[in-house]
C-alpha cells in the first residue's frame, strides 16, 4: 500500500472518530441522545461520501497520469537517448513512423510488395462484380511469382463471371514489343477487357486527390468498395489499401478519366492492335 491510500485510510478514521467523539458527547455530557444518534448517522455517511469521492479521484488520476505516459512514451525514451548520432537516426525513424500514422488516419492500410499482391488477390478471391485495374505495361506478369498468384486470383474470378477491365499505361513506341504483345493477347484471350492508353494522352495533372494522374498508372477498384494502389515513389512500403468510401470514390474518378483516354485493343491473327484500326482495315 502506498503512502497516498495510507492518508485516504487514515483520514476516514479520523472523520469517523471526530463524527463517533462529537456524538458521544452529546449523548454523553448534553444527554441530547437524539442529536447525538443524528451526529453519528451523519458522521459515517459523510466518512464514507468522503471515501468514495477520494477513490473515485485517486482512480481517476492513476488513469490520467497513465494515459499521459502512452501519450509521451517515445518523447521520454528520445529524452533518454543521450548519443546524438543515436538522437539524430531515431528522430529520422519517428519522422517515417509519422508518415505511416497519417496513412492510417486516413484510412489506407500500407503494405510490402508480396502483402500488396497477396491483399490483391483476396480482393479478387471476394469480388463479386467487377474489378477495374490501371497498370503500368510491364514484365513480369507470367514469371514473378507474386504477380503470377495475383494473376491466377484475377482468372478465378473471371470463371464466375467477374468482369474485368485492365487498362494498361504505356509508350506508343512499347506496343511493338513481343514481349508487351504476348502480355496483352495472353490476358485477352483470358476474357480480360484489355485496354491501352498511351502516356502523351492521359489527361494533365489533377487535383482529384492531390496526385498526379500521369504517375498514378498502378491501381485497382474491386467491386467499388476497395482500392490498392502502388507507390509511385520506392520506399518502406510498396502500395497500400483502403475501403473508406471517399477514398475509394477518387481513385473511381481517376480511373473514369484514364479509361476515357484510353484505347480498346483487338486481335489480328497473333497481333494485338488497337480496335480503331481493325475498323480502318475494315474499309
Amino acid at each position: 500500500m502506498n503512502l497516498s491510500k495510507k492518508i485516504q485510510h487514515i483520514a476516514v478514521f479520523v472523520e469517523f472518530l471526530a463524527g463517533a467523539g462529537l456524538a458521544i458527547f452529546f449523548h454523553l455530557v448534553l444527554h441530547f441522545e437524539q442529536a447525538s444518534y443524528i451526529i453519528f448517522g451523519v458522521g459515517i455517511l459523510l466518512s464514507l461520501v468522503t471515501w468514495l469521492l477520494r477513490e473515485e479521484v485517486e482512480k481517476t488520476r492513476e488513469e490520467l497520469l497513465s494515459q499521459y505516459q502512452q501519450a509521451h512514451e517515445i518523447t521520454f525514451a528520445l529524452a533518454g537517448i543521450a548519443d546524438p548520432e543515436c538522437l539524430a537516426k531515431a528522430q529520422e525513424m519517428m519522422t517515417a513512423v509519422k508518415r505511416t500514422i497519417v496513412l492510417f488516419q486516413q484510412g489506407y492500410i500500407p503494405m510490402d510488395e508480396t502483402e500488396f499482391y497477396l491483399e490483391g488477390a483476396k480482393c479478387s478471391d471476394q469480388a463479386v462484380r467487377s474489378i477495374k485495374a490501371v497498370d503500368p505495361l510491364t514484365a513480369g506478369w507470367s514469371t514473378r511469382g507474386a504477380l503470377l498468384n495475383f494473376y491466377q486470383a484475377n482468372l478465378r474470378a473471371r470463371e464466375r463471371e467477374v468482369a474485368i477491365t485492365r487498362i494498361f499505361v504505356t509508350n506508343r513506341d512499347d506496343l511493338h514489343d513481343p514481349e508487351v504483345q504476348r502480355l496483352l493477347a495472353n490476358q485477352h484471350r483470358d476474357g480480360i477487357d484489355v485496354r491501352v492508353a498511351f502516356r502523351d494522352e492521359l489527361p494533365p495533372a489533377s487535383d482529384i486527390s492531390g496526385r498526379d494522374t500521369i504517375s498514378s498508372c498502378d491501381f485497382a477498384i474491386y467491386d467499388g468498395h476497395v482500392a490498392s494502389e502502388v507507390f509511385s515513389h520506392p520506399g518502406k512500403f510498396y502500395g497500400r489499401k483502403t475501403a473508406q468510401a471517399v477514398e475509394v470514390a477518387k481513385y473511381q474518378r481517376l480511373y473514369d478519366l484514364i479509361e476515357h483516354s484510353s484505347h480498346a485493343v483487338a486481335l489480328d491473327g497473333e497481333r494485338v492492335i488497337l480496335a480503331a484500326e481493325t475498323l480502318l482495315l475494315a474499309s
